[in-house]
């Protein structure tokens, strides 16, 4: 299976015909018709590009510039090991620039300096660390930046790469003091042809402690079944999922419906399945994951335990 970025510590559970009254007090119910996206995962201007860097694994990123020399380019190569996060800058063709400070941007907005970029020759080449796992990359002139703003002058910007999320911006908001964000998307590509676009959830911006209901229906032939989700969010950071399927009874027989969740840098983790019997009109899986973010989506599947997600994607969990 993919390396595991979830941390599912709760078992799966599979039951029938089970009520919902109990659980959906104080849900929030949203219907969402299921269709396919293409949607960038980038900001569409490029301006706000954090995303979560992996353990373990070096990510290379391009620096965009702006108000320097059109020949200028740039990029880093980041690796998170342990506590700390590596960055190997380099710059280039930078004619009409002398020194830039390079600045880590965490999810709120706080600007940490990171060092002084000395520029030799139009070229500059260093090393940096900061204990931060989630950014984006800035190099400004300006010495002193408590904060990016659309005023703020700016020479390079990092680049979100191919298969990454943006990380959204987060505040303190109306939903128990939880930071709110904007939708993502993840996309990857598993197996020879089939590729997934799957949004993330926005996880921080889910009431602390209470139920939220989201409500998908199926596309293609399960058109007429649906499934409703129910993501809690608890204090110790864990997110506790069920997903409860109904009309099953319109599902051809002996049809695999695997429920899936997918991290901002796509690795998936199995949350169920259910096979329809013909016996049955509703059923239920349910587990938990650690993760600050993920996707959540329901595929037909051939394979009764296939490391990840192979099947068609019938229906996608949106807010």
């Amino acid at each position: 299976m993919s390396k595991r970025l979830f941390s599912m510590v709760g078992g799966l559970a599979l039951t029938l015909g089970i009520g919902g009254s109990a659980l959906a007090q104080d849900s929030q119910t949203k219907t969402i018709v299921t269709t396919q996206t293409t949607k960038s995962v980038q900001h569409a201007d490029g301006s706000w590009t954090v995303i979560e860097y992996p353990a373990d694994k070096e990510v290379i990123i391009n620096l965009n510039p702006s108000n320097v020399t059109t020949s200028a380019q740039g990029t880093a190569k980041v690796i998170r090991m342990g506590g700390q996060t590596a960055i190997n800058l380099n710059l280039s063709g930078l004619t009409d620039v002398n020194g830039l400070n390079l600045y880590a941007v965490d999810p709120w907005n706080k600007v940490t300096l990171l060092g002084p970029v000395t520029v030799n020759n139009g070229v500059a080449a260093h090393s940096f660390t900061t204990p931060l796992d989630r950014f984006m990359l800035v190099l400004s002139p300006e010495a002193n930046l408590t904060a990016i703003g659309p005023n703020t002058t700016v020479a390079f910007r990092s680049v979100v790469p191919q298969g990454f999320a943006v990380v959204p911006v987060s505040y303190s908001g109306p939903k128990d003091g939880m930071p709110i964000g904007d939708k993502l998307s993840a996309i990857a590509t598993t197996g020879a042809t089939s590729v997934y676009n799957v949004p993330m959830l926005g996880i921080p911006s889910f009431r602390v402690d209470k139920h939220t209901k989201i409500k998908v229906d199926f596309s293609g032939e399960l058109r007429g079944a649906h499934a409703n989700a129910f993501i809690k969010p608890l204090p110790s950071g864990v997110t506790q999922l069920k997903m409860r399927f109904h009309e099953l009874k319109t599902v051809p027989l002996n049809t695999r419906l695997v429920a899936w969740t997918v991290s901002p840098d796509n690795n998936y983790v199995r949350l169920g399945q259910i096979v329809n019997g013909g016996l049955r009109n509703e059923a239920e899986v349910a587990g938990e994951t650690a993760m600050r973010d993920f996707g959540l989506f329901v595929t037909v599947e051939n394979a009764d335990e296939s490391p990840a997600p192979t099947g068609a994607i019938i229906g996608t969990i949106t807010r």
